[in-house]
């Protein structure tokens, strides 16, 4: 499959024409995706397509996607430097030059990257969609936890997640049409995830295959809640299906339910035939046995524990996932291992 990628003066005809085989009922016709071609991406935007959508994907155009769809063949592609464009202040100008219907924001990690892009495109869209984090919830209080839990995050990554989706719900309030989904832990093919030691180390699935030991923090009862990549494009297009009811809402977008780390050791070492074999430290001696990595990854993933309930996007949106936490984690390692993917 062959690509032109377009710079970004090379824009998308200014035609507002509506496109006839669009599901009926749907309001977005021109759709810009900004970080077009990373994991969320890949799969968001051949469904997009599939709607009947008319896509346009903005990137740096440095990589291609991870898996190459069809449907990309029908995708406008506009390059530009998110980071470049932005220092010289005409991101926002050159999206809005865009003439979407809808933008989807999949790669927006500072309030001082959202406020430039909502103030261009104030008044000239007609929904918004941000891709947030469930870490904007911080340690959890409760088990389950909904969207209307005070957010209490820590780390530099929560925290500033948590400010644009404030920042965002306020304009909202103002009349600016945002939406606001939280995913979980997403992984995929060729997106690692989050391993049952609750860091990026493949060697501890690779010690699952082989039946080595592997040791976890604690007791092993902290849990993750991974999200296929698919999962959560599928959530993003049903926002953009249901704007309705969508805009000025937030969502968690991740698995039914989480998993815990000893549950997942298990369940992995069983994709290879092989029974976990499971020894367990206090956390304070466990992190001197990992490098400062692995120990700050696994630390963060221990203390959010999340259980976020999914309640509200099933409801609201008819989100409906196709993978366990589990599986999702299974089929990215089956994109690095000799795993049977078919299994």
């Amino acid at each position: 499959m062959s690509y032109r990628w377009l710079a970004a003066e090379e824009q998308c005809p200014t035609s507002r024409t509506r496109v006839d085989h669009r599901p009926v009922g749907l309001l977005i016709v021109r759709v810009i995706v900004i970080g077009a071609t990373g994991h969320i991406g890949t799969w968001l935007i051949p469904g997009l397509v599939r709607r009947g959508h008319e896509v346009v994907a903005v990137s740096r155009g440095a990589r291609r996607p991870y898996r190459d769809f069809d449907e990309w063949s029908d995708v406008r592609h506009v390059t530009i430097d998110r980071e470049q464009s932005e220092q010289e202040g005409s991101f926002g100008r050159r999206i809005a030059a865009l003439r979407p219907d809808a933008v989807v924001d999949l790669i927006c990690f500072h309030p001082e990257s959202a406020v430039p892009l909502v103030d261009a495109l104030d008044g000239r869209v007609e929904h918004f969609i941000h891709c947030g984090t469930l870490w904007v919830h911080g340690v959890p209080r409760s088990r389950p936890y909904d969207e209307t839990v005070a957010r209490e995050p820590f780390g530099d990554y929560g925290i500033r997640k948590a400010r644009i989706e404030s920042f965002l719900l306020e304009k909202g309030s103002e009349g600016f049409p945002a939406t606001v989904l939280h995913p979980g832990h997403i992984t995929g093919p060729g997106w690692d995830p989050i391993n049952p030691a609750g860091n990026l180390d493949r060697d501890v699935f690779a010690r699952l295959s082989r039946g080595d030991v592997v040791t976890l923090p604690d007791r092993g009862e902290a849990t993750l809640q991974h999200v296929h990549a698919d999962d959560v494009a599928q959530a993003f297009a049903l926002a953009l299906d249901k704007p309705t009811a969508s805009i000025g809402e937030s969502f968690h977008v991740a698995s039914l339910n989480p998993v815990t780390l000893r549950s997942y050791a298990e369940a992995a070492a069983a994709w290879w035939g092989r029974e976990a074999n499971l020894e367990y430290l206090p956390m304070v001696e466990w992190q001197k046995t990992v490098g400062a990595t692995a120990r700050a990854l696994t630390r963060d993933h221990i203390l959010h524990s999340p259980f976020a309930s999914i309640d509200k996007a099933q409801r609201v949106l008819g989100f409906d996932p196709r993978y366990t936490a589990v599986q999702a984690a299974r089929d990215a390692v089956a994109a690095f291992t000799n795993l049977d993917d078919s299994a």
